[in-house]
C-alpha cells in the first residue's frame, strides 16, 4: 500500500507516482469479457485491418482503467477521487503471447501526471492534475485530467 499522501505535500507542478502497464492480447479478451465490450476492433486482425487502424487496438475504457489507477494508488486510501475523464487521441497495440503466461517482448505505456491546482472549496482540500498515457516512443496517446480531495495533516 502507498504511503498517505497529504495537501500539505503537493504544489503545482509536483509529479504523479509512475505506473508502467503492459497490454497483451489476453488481458484485452479479459477486459472485454468483464466489460462487455466485444468490438472487433480490439480482438479480430481482419477488422481492424478493414476499419483502417491496422491490427487489434486496446480498449480506450481500459487506458482510462489506468489512469484511475495511476491516481487512485498516489492518493492514497484516505484520498478521494472527485473527477476523472479523459480522450482517446492514438492507437495503441498490445503485445502479442508467446506463451500461455508470457507475452512477447514489445511496448510499455506509462501513465503519468502532476499537479497542476491546489486549492480548498467547502471544506475540502482539492488538487487538479493533469494525467496522460504515454507510449514507448513517449507519445501521449490518452490525455486527461482528474481532481481529487486529499486529507490534510491537521485532520490525522
Amino acid at each position: 500500500m502507498p504511503e498517505q499522501i497529504y495537501h500539505e505535500d503537493v504544489e503545482v507542478g509536483t509529479e504523479i507516482t509512475p505506473l508502467a502497464k503492459i497490454a497483451t492480447t489476453r488481458m484485452l479478451v479479459q477486459w472485454a469479457g468483464a466489460t462487455g465490450d466485444f468490438n472487433p476492433l480490439h480482438y479480430e486482425d481482419d477488422f481492424a485491418r478493414a476499419m483502417g487502424v491496422g491490427s487489434p487496438i486496446v480498449h480506450g475504457a481500459l487506458k482510462r482503467a489506468w489512469l484511475g489507477q495511476l491516481i487512485t494508488n498516489w492518493i492514497g486510501e484516505d484520498g478521494r477521487l472527485k473527477k476523472l475523464s479523459c480522450q482517446y487521441r492514438g492507437m495503441d497495440y498490445p503485445r502479442n503471447m508467446k506463451t500461455l503466461d508470457l507475452p512477447h517482448d514489445g511496448e510499455t505505456w506509462w501513465c503519468r501526471g502532476r499537479v497542476t491546482k491546489k486549492y480548498a472549496d467547502g471544506g475540502e482540500h482539492l488538487v487538479e492534475c493533469e494525467i496522460w498515457v504515454e507510449n514507448g516512443k513517449g507519445e501521449i496517446t490518452t490525455p486527461g485530467s482528474a481532481v481529487v480531495a486529499l486529507p490534510t495533516k491537521r485532520d490525522g
